[in-house]
C-alpha cells in the first residue's frame, strides 16, 4: 500500500469474532488501527467517541447488542446514537457499521428475522439491529455504510472473493446463504480502502 493511503482508523468492537479480523485484515495493509474493546487489552467505550475519535479519518464499530439478558434495543442505540454524535464532534466524516443479517429481506417488504422458522434466541438482538439500521438511514451529515453479513458467518477461509448485495438476502447455488468472518473483514477493508457506498446498507455473501 503507498504510504499516502494510510489511514488512522478507530475500531469498536475489535475482540469480537468479526472485530479480530477487521482489525488484523486493515492492520496487513498499513492501516493504523486503534482497537477498542469494553472487555479487551485495550478499553474504550462509544459514549466516549468524541475524544476517541480525535484524529482519525475512519471509525468502524463492530459492537453487538448487548446480551446479559436484558431488552437489548435501548442501550444499543443509545450507544450507536453516542458514537453518531461523537463522530460529528471529532470531525470524522466515515462510519461503517457492522450490522446483522436479521433485517435482510427474504422478499420485498418480509425480513428474515419475521419469518416463522428464525431462531428464537437471536430474535431480540436481530430486531435491535434492524432498529439500528433504521436509525443510520435517518443520518445525511455523515458517510456511513451499514454492512451485514449472510445468515450464516463463522471462522473460516480467508479467500479474498465474496459478492454483495443489497437489502435482499443472498444464498448460493445450493440455497446457502454464508460467508467466513475473514472475507467480511476484507470486504468492510475494502470498502475502507475505496469508498463505493456511502449512506447504504450492504450485504455480503458468497
Amino acid at each position: 500500500m503507498d504510504t499516502l493511503a494510510r489511514m488512522k482508523i478507530l475500531l469498536f468492537g475489535a475482540t469480537g469474532m468479526v472485530g479480530q479480523r477487521i482489525a488484523a485484515e486493515l492492520r496487513d495493509r498499513g492501516h493504523e488501527v486503534t482497537g477498542l474493546s469494553r472487555g479487551g487489552p485495550v478499553k474504550g467505550d462509544v459514549h466516549d467517541t468524541a475524544t476517541l475519535a480525535e484524529g482519525h479519518d475512519v471509525i468502524v464499530s463492530a459492537i453487538a447488542p448487548p446480551r446479559d439478558g436484558t431488552e437489548p434495543e435501548p442501550p444499543f442505540l443509545a450507544a450507536n446514537r453516542a458514537l453518531i454524535d461523537g463522530a460529528r464532534t471529532a470531525g470524522v466524516p466515515r462510519v461503517i457499521v457492522v450490522g446483522g443479517a436479521g433485517s435482510l429481506q427474504v422478499a420485498p417488504g418480509h425480513d428474515l428475522v419475521d419469518t416463522p422458522d428464525f431462531p428464537a434466541v437471536y430474535k431480540k438482538e436481530s430486531l435491535a439491529g434492524r432498529a439500528l439500521l433504521r436509525l443510520y438511514r435517518e443520518v445525511d451529515d455523515l458517510d456511513w455504510t451499514f454492512f451485514s453479513p449472510a445468515a450464516e458467518i463463522a471462522p473460516g477461509e480467508r479467500t479474498g472473493s465474496y459478492r454483495l448485495g443489497g437489502d435482499l438476502l443472498m444464498t448460493d447455488s445450493e440455497g446457502r446463504s454464508f460467508i467466513s468472518a475473514e472475507d467480511f473483514a476484507v470486504a468492510i477493508a475494502d470498502e475502507v480502502d475505496e469508498p463505493a457506498h456511502p449512506r447504504r446498507r450492504v450485504s455480503v455473501a458468497y
